[in-house]
């Protein structure tokens, strides 16, 4: 509390004093929770953009400033210094571990990289044609199963998020070979995290397979920069699912559904989608620019503009400076990418984009990096899972060990018919 108040003068004379709370970052804001047992009163916010939901101490945004932060760590020295297991780490526990806590740490990943045997046989009952969205959200709901002391929530939790965050990897790259007609690859104890995803993916029985260390540094950097983001669709959804009790699997997997819409998790798919249109029509970056200008043929410059950032995303700048490395260091000269430049080019010096402040958000570099190192584009939306997941985690942590937390529950402003008596189907 600030020691601040808010007044608010209602229409029918009451006037009623609501405490001011300020953030560690001196966000200001009105605390509202008193308001409908005070005055009757609730408030109507579409889409919860001006809604402080709940106080956090996880990450930090600035939209305006591009300001990115986990933990007061600024995300850029993060995705230079750091790797995903030791972010992981920092967002789930609030610090950054000793070498001893980040071996310890690792070395439980490692140990509970492997899912059930029996699972192995749920992937032979999905078509070849299935969504790998669909194929991890159901068997991280599945996970509960195997696990079911999760259903108690004064048992140990920490187990349970380690398995959780090890073992989605692997389901990840199971499904993946399910879907090429590939044999499973099982993790190796000697590789990395991030290395053990790519060897899961790419490896192939009997032919000898050393992941990239260009490429693992990349995924790394990758994940990290996904890794959390405040109170976006999909966290917020793992926050109110998780406020019932239900267990982390299942609030994870909730999660993961929410990510699969294309106005979130998709983002990155929907780029390379964009590139590859204006590359068939002849990869004029200035005329479809011009199209999404004037609005022409549904036209719409995807990976420009966040709900949240009104500047240039800090993710976006990582993410450009890798995607140029990871290509020189593959020798690949990708299309998309000049298409991709341009289109950032003339944006960026357009008054019709700085005026709505679009700039090039994470979507924008992201799936042409994923697409250079491999992997196939329904699997951005994985891989957009797989990065969140330490975040997820942190936040699901943080509301179920709140004293304080409470079941979410949004009112409504009921806009339907008044009360009117029932008819008999004759007299209809």
């Amino acid at each position: 509390m600030s020691g601040k108040t808010a007044t608010l003068n209602l229409p029918d004379g009451k006037a009623v004093e609501l405490p001011v709370i300020v953030g560690s970052e001196q966000e200001p804001s009105v605390d509202i929770r008193s308001l409908r047992d005070a005055t009757g009163y609730v408030t109507l916010d579409s889409g919860y953009m001006n809604t402080g939901a709940v106080q956090s101490a996880i990450t930090y945004l600035d939209g305006e400033k591009g300001i990115l932060r986990y933990r007061g760590y600024p995300i850029e020295e993060l995705a230079e210094h750091s790797t995903f297991v030791e972010t992981s780490y920092l967002l789930i526990n609030g610090k950054l571990p000793s070498r001893t806590e980040l071996d310890a740490f690792s070395k439980q990943l490692t140990y509970h990289s492997l899912i059930h045997e029996d699972m192995r046989h749920f992937f032979e009952g999905y078509p070849p044609t299935s969504h790998p969205m669909a194929v991890l959200s159901s068997m991280v709901t599945s996970m509960s199963a195997y696990y079911p002391d999760c259903l108690d929530r004064s048992a140990p939790m920490d187990l349970h998020i380690t398995r959780l965050l090890s073992k989605v990897r692997t389901i990840a790259g199971f499904s993946y070979k399910k879907s090429i007609g590939q044999p499973v690859m099982y993790p190796r104890n000697a590789l990395s995290f991030c290395a053990n995803f790519l060897h899961m993916m790419f490896a192939v029985p009997a032919e000898p397979y050393e992941p990239d260390p260009v490429l693992v540094k990349a995924l790394n950097q990758l994940l990290i920069l996904h890794a959390d983001h405040e109170q976006n669709c999909s966290t917020s959804t793992v926050r109110m699912v998780g406020s019932s009790g239900a267990n982390v699997y299942a609030a994870v997997a909730a999660g993961i559904l929410a990510l699969w819409g294309p106005l979130h998790g998709g983002a990155n798919q929907a780029v390379i989608e964009m590139l590859e249109e204006i590359q068939k029509t002849g990869g004029d970056g200035h005329a479809f620019i011009n199209d999404v200008k004037n609005k022409k043929n549904n036209s719409r410059l995807m990976g420009f503009g966040h709900r949240v950032y009104k500047s240039y995303d800090p993710r976006a700048k990582i993410l450009k400076k890798m995607t140029d490395e990871v290509l020189a260091h593959l020798g690949i000269k990708d299309p998309l990418l000049d298409i991709a430049k341009a289109l950032e080019e003339v944006a960026l010096h357009d008054d019709y984009f700085i005026e709505k402040k679009l700039y090039p958000n994470v979507d924008f570099y992201s799936g042409i990096l994923y697409r250079a190192m491999g992997i196939p584009t329904d699997m951005f939306t994985v891989m957009f899972a797989i990065g969140r997941l330490p975040g997820w985690i942190a936040h699901w942590k943080e509301m179920v060990t709140d004293p304080k937390s409470k079941i979410a529950r949004p009112r409504q402003i009921y806009t339907g018919e008044t009360t009117r008596s029932y008819l008999p189907i004759e007299q209809r």
